[in-house]
């Protein structure tokens, strides 16, 4: 009964993403190509309310068995204040102190629950300030056709897998149940797209990647270093890249095209290249050091290490490559 969810969750989002991408149309949703764009034709957006749904069906009765109804009851309020807000914002555009508002509150539960299980009050705000950083942070990698998606089933194939290790059934169906969800929706995501995640999916994922990370740090906090390995392609990007903008001035909370996937696709790149990139990193580097530090717990935090360094140190190789073949060459002067 409790892998029934798998398909449950499948099913569900499948047939609500067909239903949003005519919704999107008769409402006008639809994301313009344009500078700051990488398509190229206008795509109906919010397709991620397929998935939300499908989770708020699904999660309860995956977790039921296993964990507190406060914590369950708090995972689902924060993905409803959450996915509202993005819901909201696919819309009409909602400012930056609302949306903001809303994860903070959104996370806020959650990790106020959390801790509320026997945790130290001060890993309070160390979780707040980490669910939002993941909810905005697969909100910024959600640019191109079906890397977001890939990303969120893989991640959540691995925590599936990390919480079957550490003998927690009911978090691995959890986990599952969000990488078959998104399955359903990458049906219509892969390039080129027929729908977009919008805010509405691309900060849900991030919530409930954070949630999940952070369930499973609650049961063996050594399980935090793989759990981040999992992550690491997007952490990388999204962080380096915002770090990047600050330290040169620019108003790094505007909409841009800086990420290395964005730069790799003005560069020449097809988004199924792009995605199989960041596939590479997932299923070559990032799959198999996650299982050295899960198995090997006490080399856990160096191999993290090892994994995040490496990965800035191929963004940084990556980025300087564009950005060479990006500089326009010196007019040639003759005497």
């Amino acid at each position: 009964m409790a892998i029934g969810w798998l398909p449950a969750a499948f099913l569900i989002t499948w047939l609500l993403v067909r239903g949003a991408i005519g919704y999107a149309h008769r409402r006008g949703m639809l994301d313009q190509p344009g500078q700051r764009r990488s398509h190229r034709l206008p795509t109906p957006r919010g397709g991620g309310i397929g998935i939300v749904i499908a989770m708020l069906a699904c999660l309860p009765g995956a977790l039921w068995a296993a964990w507190p109804s406060s914590v369950i009851s708090g995972l689902l309020v924060a993905l409803s204040l959450v996915a509202l807000a993005g819901w909201w914002d696919d819309h009409r555009a909602l400012p930056v102190l609302p949306r903001l508002g809303a994860q903070l509150l959104g996370s806020g539960v959650f990790s106020l629950i959390l801790v509320m299980t026997g945790l130290s009050w001060w890993w309070l705000p160390l979780l707040l300030v980490g669910g939002v950083w993941s909810i905005n942070l697969h909100n910024f990698m959600d640019g191109i056709d079906g890397l977001l998606a890939q990303q969120a089933i893989f991640v959540g194939c691995g925590l599936a897998w990390l919480a079957w290790v550490a003998s927690q059934p009911a978090l691995t169906i959890a986990s599952a149940s969000l990488a078959a969800s998104v399955l359903g929706f990458g049906c219509y995501n892969r390039p080129p797209a027929r729908i977009f995640m919008g805010d509405v999916g691309s900060g849900s994922i991030g919530l409930l990647i954070f949630a999940f990370s952070a369930m499973l740090w609650r049961v063996d906090h050594a399980l935090l270093w793989p759990a981040l390995i999992l992550s690491s392609a997007f952490v990388v990007d999204s962080s380096l890249t915002l770090l990047l903008r600050m330290w040169r001035g620019r108003r790094w909370y505007t909409a841009h095209r800086e990420h290395l996937y964005q730069w790799l696709v003005r560069r020449g790149a097809t988004h199924a290249q792009v995605d199989t990139v960041y596939l590479g990193w997932n299923l070559l580097i990032a799959a198999p050091l996650a299982w050295l530090a899960c198995s090997h717990l006490r080399l856990a935090l160096p191999v993290t290490i090892a994994v995040y360094l490496g990965a800035a140190a191929i963004w940084l190789s990556l980025k300087r490559r564009c950005l060479r073949r990006h500089r326009p060459k010196a007019p040639h002067v003759t005497a």
